[in-house]
Formats: C-alpha cells, structure tokens, sequence
C-alpha cells in the first residue's frame, strides 16, 4: 500500500501542519491511528514496513515517526536506529509490548527513542505523548536558534575594529539583550519540561476516582521532607520529580487494580502491581534529565528492612531519595484507601509511620517528616504521640493510652508514668512471645 497524506485542517502560514508517519505492519493499526489523529491538523503518512517509512523520509520533511517493533524483515528498533543515523531531529516513538522489554531497551539505546508507548495504547496517552513531543521539538527549535543567533553575534563582535569604542558597545549592548532573551527561553524551556512532567504525571490520575492528586501530594511532601533533611536543590528537584512520576508504571494496568487496596490483592495481582517500579525506570531511560529520578522510582517500594521490592534492598543501601517518598508514598495512601482495607484519618496515619519507624521507614527520614508535619500544623504540639516498640522506651516516658495485650487485658492504664521496674516488666511481657506497641507522649 502506497502512503497516504492527509491534512485534516488548514493551518495559519506562518505555522505549517507538525507532520507525523505511522509505520506498521497492520493496516487496521495505521487506519485506527489516522481517525484517532485526524481531527488534529497534522499532516499523516502511513508505511507498511521500515524500508517504505524510510522512503517517505527520504521523500517528507518528519516531525516525529511512530513505528511498531514487531515488523517482518526490518523491526522497529532497527528502523528507528535508522532514522537516527539520517535524520536526528525527528522525534522517534515506538510501539510495544510489555513482552518485548529486552527489544525496546535495545531501541532506547540505539535509536535514542523519545519515549516507548505500550500496545493496546489508551487513545489519551498517545495524543498527550504526541502533543508532549511536538511541544518539546519546538521549544528545542526556538532554543537554538536563540543560541545560533547568539554565535552570529559574537563572531560579528571579534571583526570590529578595536578603535571602533562606541561601535563596540553598542554590539556589546546587543549581546547583553540577546544574552537576557536567551536566559528568557532557558527558563521558558524549564518551566515547560516541569510542566510535562506535571501532566505526565497526571495521566496515572485521568480516570479519577481516589488516585485524583495522589501524586502531586506525595511530591509536595517529598520535597519538604527532601529540604528538611539537608538535601542539596539539584537532589531536591530529583525526588520531587520522582514522586511526580513514582506510578507512571502503573499506566498499563486495568482500573480495577490500580482502585484496590494492597492489603486485598490476591498474590496474582501482587506479582502483577509489583512490576511497576521497573516499568516506571525503563519508561524514563529516554530522558536524560529523567536519569536520577528513574532510579529513585526503581526503589520507591523498597522496605528499610529489606522486605520490600524490587530488590530486596536494606536499610541505607536504599538511595535516600526512595527512602523519603516510600514514606510519603504510603503516608498518602493510608488516607486514601490504596494500602490499607481501611481508609486512615490523619492522625492515626501519623501515627502508622511512626509505627513503622525502623521497619518499613528510615528513623531519619521520619524524624524529618514529624518535623515538617509539626511545622506545617498538622500535628499539635508540644504533646505528640509516639508508637514504639518495647525496647524503645525509656524511664519518664507517660502513656498516652491504655496498655493492653493482645487478648484486650489491661496492663497498664493511661497516663501511667514508666519507672525502670515498668520497663523491666513490660520487655518481660514482649519475651512471652508477644510483640506489644506501646504509645507514648513525646514531650
């Protein structure tokens, strides 16, 4: 089949129609594509292979080319390397399965891809991916040609005459605009790069229900708790952006999953949700400034004493970044329902990652996070509430509620002051064979 064009609006002059080539082996694929993307003004070709979408390249001026990668004789990743090697502005996209991870990494490290979209796609996730990626050309086209303009410039200034004083400032007071606009469009290419990644990450929370901001409130806590601890703004911005993302792994499992609780999962469903972290990583591995955010996902469910996941990672061999947002992480989803059968109010979810302090978070990291919640007025003072463990305890200490054992017998009530005897009998208690929580204030 000979490629077809297609301009589905007419375009202003001075702004030509993004063009964009779908390539695929499947011509019910590249007619499903051309509907979805009619209505948009982009001029469409289609290929049936990698040798013809070659020849259309050859042939048109490609914005961007979104190729599937199980082709006969020529796959996805070879012509996308292709296309790489002869025309490197072009934006390269590739379609894929989860089943073709090893191949797709293959592409990602040859053809240098922008990004991989999984096969069946959602028709929002590659509109976005597409208006992502033109948006982004286009920003880079304007960048250079600010920095092209900036080259000119200087040259122009190394030819003047030495004697030529005024003719030289002037010049140099032209270089100083140029220099200003360029920091304009720099920090107008910043500002859009965050944006993209504020969108990206709300293609997680496009079907509502109570996953609605759950990313955007555990990067905020992140980064409050990232600045509490010291970190500096360069590894601040990482872990924020991190948590933006820290379920974009989560994109391609049905709705049903993504609304159940953790604690509900059958070990079917466990295996399955338990893939994200590593989807999420090779997601980002296309974007270099995306580096030190995608190891940070990779470890987001990664347990202080090393029975979370993927990697079974202990205590400080957890990068600290996937420390802090495994906290906020599950701070979140306690309240909202995703972790727990139950949903938890504020102040009993304090109180579960104080619970956890040791276990499943950093003590640094939770001592920060208290702090930032005492800060933010979200935790009373001066009397707060601690959960700890029997060998936690110390003389002074004042019971913040009844102690009770496992069977509901009282054994100490409220308010009790802990002497070194209490103590004794309490950790006594703990060697019978059952593990007590005893709360607290923290004065």
């Amino acid at each position: 089949m000979n490629e077809i064009q297609e301009v589905a609006s007419p375009q202003t002059e001075d702004q030509p129609p993004a063009t964009i080539l779908f390539v695929d082996d499947e011509v019910n694929v590249l007619s499903s594509l051309k509907r979805l993307f009619r209505p948009f003004g982009y001029r469409i070709f289609t290929a049936e292979g990698g040798a013809q979408g070659l020849e259309v390249m050859a042939r048109e001026t490609i914005d961007i080319v979104v190729s599937d990668m199980r082709m006969p004789e020529m796959n996805g990743a070879q012509f996308l390397e292709k296309v790489n090697e002869r025309w490197p502005d072009t934006v390269r996209i590739l379609l894929t399965g989860y089943a073709e991870i090893g191949a797709t990494i293959d592409a990602i490290n040859k053809g240098h891809i922008y990004r991989y979209i999984s096969k069946p796609w959602e028709d929002n996730d590659i509109v976005l991916a597409i208006k992502q990626a033109l948006r982004q050309k286009q920003l880079e086209q304007e960048n250079k040609g600010l920095e092209e303009l900036t080259r000119k410039q200087n040259e122009e200034l190394k030819d003047l005459n030495a004697n030529l004083e005024q003719k030289v400032k002037a010049r140099t007071e032209e270089v100083r605009q140029t220099m200003g606009f360029l920091e304009v469009a720099h920090e107008k290419l910043k500002k859009g790069f965050i944006t993209s990644i504020r969108v990206f990450s709300n293609l997680i929370e496009m079907r509502e229900g109570v996953m609605a901001g759950h990313s955007h409130r555990v990067a905020d806590l992140s980064r409050n708790i990232a600045q509490q601890m010291g970190m500096k703004d360069a590894e601040a911005q990482d872990v924020f952006l991190a948590a933006l993302l820290h379920d974009v792994g989560k994109i391609g499992l049905p709705d049903y999953l993504l609304e159940k609780p953790s604690a509900n999962l059958t070990s079917e469903e466990r295996i399955e949700v338990a893939k994200h972290p590593v989807k999420g990583q090779a997601a980002l591995m296309a974007l270099e400034q995306l580096n030190g955010a995608a190891k940070l996902i990779r470890s987001h469910h990664e347990r202080y004493d090393g029975l979370g996941y993927p990697d079974r990672l202990v205590g400080l061999a957890i990068p600290l970044g996937a420390r802090i947002i495994a906290l906020a992480n599950e701070y979140d989803a306690v309240q909202i329902g995703t972790l727990l059968s139950k949903r938890l109010k504020q102040a009993d979810a304090v109180l579960f990652i104080q619970e956890g302090r040791g276990l499943r978070y950093d003590p640094a990291v939770v001592d920060a996070f208290m702090i930032v919640m005492r800060s933010s007025g979200k935790v009373s003072q001066p009397l707060v509430e601690l959960a700890l463990r029997a060998d936690q305890i110390k003389s002074g200490m004042v019971l913040s509620r009844d102690l009770t054992s496992g069977h509901g017998e009282l054994l100490l009530s409220k308010d009790h002051l802990l002497d070194a005897s209490l103590i004794t009998q309490i950790r006594s208690f703990k060697q019978a064979g059952e593990e007590l929580i005893i709360y607290v204030y923290d004065k």
